[in-house]
């Protein structure tokens, strides 16, 4: 398939089969970009098609093309695609909707779709329902409208499922050198993955983006992601589609946590994928890779020549993987020097206006500040509009700051507050200089952090266990569950089950007091009262069952030296595997968003640097002179959860403990849920 993909990405002919405006704009807009190829419009009635004489049919073509773009009805490009596998043709762009993303609204278009794949065979087939893809590096492409990118020698490549945003994309006014856009349509036959693959093969493509609105194929992402590593390469990650998975969560508080946003954060972190939160932050993140690369570090320095400047700084990046050193000596001292003594030094720097339009003045600024061991530097600079201002005096900052990046071989970007105040002239001339361009404050510390997690070293990708599909799939017993998992490794409290009211006091003689008395059969239990806490007596025990609307129950230990609860569970994901949560536990749960998300098989590492995120983490650690929690133990219990799953990979489909009591000495599954099926063999 990877032939076939360099084949339609890079052709030396293309054809266009159809006869509307959007295959003459395919025409029209490969003549405008500069494709040196032959082009041969097909249409069986039209002579000629934007000055270009027309063929009847794909028989008729006095060659294989390498790429074609099908612009006409959905039944009729299936049969066009099996001329063209026939014809022995690169590739094909199927721009036609109505397949199986019109799934519950029209019947037929599953069945379309697999007609359409049957006729594809092993012929590369982009769609169908997309624009198709340009190509900027070498001037081709099948794209039916309008787009708003120029020719590139290099620059990064940007896929999506959309060809709306995809337009949208091309118009960018932020100095990005574009070198593919492509959109997936509904990914029939080539997805996302193995597009993003060919792309970076290409050694003009500087770093990936992915507007993604579905995983296509988990083992493809995770070639693409290696690919990616192999080569150098990172890729910037934006995943439209928060979970529904919560609102629909009955029996667990897990589902609702780990729903399918919580997996994609999980796949993506895993994959070594920066993941942004909107277009803009993908685009700026993207500059700052195609410019410098990753980042070596989180520590960066801000320059301002406005102390509201260097507030803003600070404030917008709070919450965020960043981090404003405070100024070593040599620092304090090299910008004393520079600056006289005046200014408050400080990083965010607000270095005044004392020195505005002396360029050997800001020059040792900004080389005293840009010190080895931060990973970034940025200064604040906004641009006045050039149709109504004097711009000339901003030219000796641009330079100063060249001198400075230069003389310490350091990055610095320029960060406009707006992205009004960033012209994409100066951007252009910012990015020729080895300067990154940077819009808005907001998305520039959002690409700041995106290519510093780029930056951080990855080790191989470690594949995920599939998430297969169980069928018949129920709850267990809370009691068959603390058996299941106690077998597995896991620390469960001493228990018993009864059908019989009448023996709860002597079962609980048995375990030994405190106990603690659990209805069975309810999945929220404390909300109706089936939950009693420290019975020290047969006789209350007793009466407790009584007063519970069930007739079978769990006696257990009652574990008094806990100094934590926490929530540990794992759902499957059909999209993104197995996700692990952990989470602040009990009542905390409901009461605090704290939570974690992992995919299995996670490493112990994962799984401590997972509970040092948690908000809890505090009193895992010991909180205002309480005994600390025995990690080892609880990452000891995550990971027998874990092989439990992996053991069991197709059967289960969820699992929680909440909460899970850390104890100095232990870390002890006080509550427990397993819903479990068949595994499908089929």
């Amino acid at each position: 398939m990877k032939a076939g993909l360099d084949r339609l990405f890079r052709p030396k002919s293309i054809a266009v089969i159809g006869g509307g405006s959007w295959c003459a704009n395919v025409i029209k807009k490969c003549h405008e970009i500069g494709f040196e190829g032959e082009i041969y419009p097909v249409h069986p009635n039209k002579e000629v098609m934007e000055g270009i004489a027309c063929y009847a049919s794909v028989e008729a073509l006095p060659e294989a093309p390498d790429a074609c773009f099908i612009g006409v009805n959905r039944n009729a490009t299936i049969e066009i695609v099996r001329q063209l596998r026939d014809k022995g043709a690169g590739g094909v762009v199927c721009f036609a909707s109505g397949f199986l993303e019109t799934l519950g609204e029209d019947a037929d278009g599953a069945d379309l779709q697999k007609e359409l794949l049957d006729a594809a065979g092993d012929m590369t087939l982009i769609g169908p329902n997309c624009y198709g893809f340009v190509n900027y590096l070498d001037g081709a492409l099948l794209w039916p409208d309008q787009h708003g990118g120029i020719r590139t020698d290099r620059g990064v490549a940007i896929i999506t499922q959309s060809s709306n945003i995809a337009i949208n994309l091309t118009m960018q006014k932020r100095g990005l050198p574009v070198a593919y856009v492509v959109t997936a349509g509904n990914q029939a036959q080539t997805g996302m993955s193995e597009i993003g693959t060919a792309l970076l093969d290409d050694e003009r493509v500087t770093a990936l983006g992915l507007h993604i609105e579905g995983i296509d194929d988990l083992r493809a992402f995770e070639k693409l992601s290696q690919t990616a590593r192999d080569l150098g390469k990172s890729v910037v990650v934006l995943k439209v589609g928060k979970s529904d998975q919560a609102q629909a969560a009955t029996i667990s508080h897990t589902a609702s946590l780990a729903g399918s946003d919580a997996g994609a954060q999980a796949l993506f972190s895993r994959l070594g994928f920066a993941q942004v939160q909107s277009l803009p932050e993908m685009l700026e993140a993207l500059k700052i890779l195609h410019v410098i690369g990753p980042l070596k570090s989180n520590q960066i320095a801000s320059m301002s020549c406005s102390g509201g400047e260097a507030s803003l700084m600070a404030d917008t990046a709070v919450g965020r993987d960043l981090v404003f050193p405070e100024l070593t000596q040599s620092q304090h001292e090299n910008l004393r020097t520079a600056l006289g003594p005046l200014v408050k030094l400080a990083n965010p720097l607000d270095y005044h206006t004392y020195i505005w339009g002396d360029l050997e003045a800001m020059r040792r600024t900004f080389t005293a500040m840009m010190e080895p061991h931060l990973g970034f530097g940025v200064l604040i600079l906004d641009f006045p509009r050039d149709d109504r201002c004097d711009p000339s005096a901003w030219d000796n900052v641009i330079e100063a700051v060249e001198k400075a990046q230069k003389t310490t071989e350091q990055p610095i970007g320029i960060v406009s507050s707006l992205i009004e105040t960033m012209p994409e002239s100066v951007a252009d001339r910012l990015i020729a200089k080895g300067i990154v361009p940077l819009c808005g404050l907001g998305e520039a510390l959002a690409a700041i952090e995106a290519a510093v997690f780029c930056g951080r070293q990855q080790n191989q990708v470690v594949p995920v266990v599939l998430p297969l599909e169980p069928k018949n799939v129920k709850a267990i017993t809370e009691y068959e569950a603390k058996g299941l998992l106690k077998a597995s490794g896991v620390t469960v409290p001493r228990v018993q089950s009864t059908n019989d009211t009448a023996s709860v006091g002597k079962v609980a003689e048995e375990i030994g007091f405190p106990v603690v008395l659990k209805g069975q059969g309810i999945a929220h239990k404390s909300d109706v009262g089936a939950v009693a806490l420290n019975l020290t007596s047969a006789n209350a025990v007793y009466d407790k069952a009584i007063a519970m609307p069930v007739d079978s129950f769990l006696i257990e230990e009652m574990v008094t030296d806990g100094v934590a609860e926490l929530l540990v569970g794992v759902v499957q994901d059909h999209a993104h595997g197995y996700v692990l949560t952990l989470a602040a536990g009990g009542v905390l749960t409901e009461l605090l968003t704290d939570s974690q998300s992992l995919l299995v098989p996670a490493s112990e590492a994962e799984i401590e640097g997972a509970l040092n995120q948690l908000k809890v983490a505090a009193q895992l650690n010991g909180f205002r002179g309480e005994p600390p929690a025995n990690v080892n133990a609880i990452v000891a219990t995550v990971m027998a959860v874990q092989d439990y799953v992996i053991k069991n990979a197709g059967s289960v489909k969820e699992i929680e403990i909440n909460p899970l009591l850390c104890t100095p000495e232990r870390a002890i599954a006080v509550d427990a849920l397993i819903a479990i099926g068949d595994k499908d063999d089929g």
